[in-house]
């Protein structure tokens, strides 16, 4: 158990160091770099551009150095100092950046995650028990609807409903009165009140497609001999259900976690900006169109190293809940 440890974790260290390599080169591929398109920008609106002034910023960002060179600043500062870089677009720290927006969107890819799995197990379970049922048509029929709606149009959707029918207004994470307040019982709530609409945008395709997969997975242990066994020894039809099938069943769906918590990051940078929520996604995006290279690559980092360790812990869980994989 020890040695698997040890090399998952060494696997995992180079893993990133590899991601970060790759990042790096292929945020820096399209031509120019931040100042090219900042050049751009002043002369698009009419503005004269100072060539000294340009060649100040490219010293003071190191933009005229090679790109290893570049690299290794930014890398060695995050393992030596924890220091994420400068974000040429805002004139900031990207650790600062980071703060003010990674809690956020951990709190709604956590929730999130947790909303989508609590549906999608029980969801997708009773849609394989009651195979070509009326309510097995139904939850096949939501799922694609799900898969097929695009997030900004349902974001769209659940803002219209939210403000018309619950006089909601679901705009941000706080309300104008709660967006710059001390955090009190009050504000939590406010914000509490505001979460569950993006939570319910960004888990909609997600939801669908774990219901799709828990139900195929489902469905093949159902057909194998040994449920039929279970039966003819009289064991109980719920007992047998959660014992056997719906253990085995639940290995792909484990697997999901290396992927999921990442995506529902990243994924939610259209559905962020239009229910104006102040998370990684919009910044990211952000980022790669300004061409914000240590703050773009810092966020894809991070969520490199999120889905790095999530993978690692879907495996531990596979290898508790599935007798049949062994750690050699």
């Amino acid at each position: 158990m020890l040695s698997f440890l040890l090399k998952r974790v060494s696997n995992m260290v180079l893993s990133l160091f590899v991601i970060s390599i790759v990042a790096f080169i292929v945020i820096q591929l399209p031509p120019g770099d931040f100042l090219t398109t900042y050049m751009a920008q002043l002369t698009s609106a009419g503005q004269t551009v100072d060539n000294a002034e340009v060649a100040s910023l490219n010293r003071q960002f190191g933009l005229d150095q090679p790109i290893y060179v570049q690299y290794y600043k930014w890398i060695s500062g995050i393992v030596l100092r924890g220091d994420f870089g400068y974000s040429f677009n805002f004139r900031r720290p990207v650790t600062a950046l980071l703060d003010e927006r990674m809690g956020y969107s951990l709190i709604l890819a956590f929730g999130t995650m947790i909303l989508v799995y609590l549906l999608a197990l029980p969801i997708g379970v009773y849609s394989a028990i009651k195979q070509y049922s009326i309510a097995d048509y139904v939850v096949t029929l939501l799922g694609f609807l799900g898969l097929a709606l695009p997030s900004f149009l349902f974001a769209l959707i659940m803002m219209y409903l939210s403000n018309k029918y619950l006089g909601i207004s679901v705009g941000g994470l706080f309300s104008p009165k709660y967006e710059m307040a001390p955090w009190s019982l009050e504000r939590l709530g406010d914000f509490l009140s505001h979460l569950w609409v993006p939570m319910v945008v960004v888990g909609l395709s997600g939801t669908a497609s774990l219901i799709r997969v828990m139900r195929a997975t489902m469905l093949d242990e159902l057909s194998q001999p040994y449920v039929e066994t279970a039966r003819a020894k009289g064991l109980s039809e719920a007992r047998l259900i959660l014992k056997y099938p719906v253990r085995l069943a639940v290995s792909p769906f484990i697997s999901t976690i290396g992927w999921t918590l990442p995506n529902l990051i990243s994924d939610t940078a259209i559905a962020a900006i239009v229910l104006s929520i102040p998370t990684v996604g919009p910044l990211l995006l952000t980022a790669l169109l300004s061409q914000d290279m240590y703050l773009a690559g810092s966020i894809i980092l991070i969520l490199s190293f999120m889905t790095v360790v999530g993978t690692f812990i879907s495996d531990l869980l596979l290898a508790w809940l599935d007798p049949r994989i062994r750690y050699e």
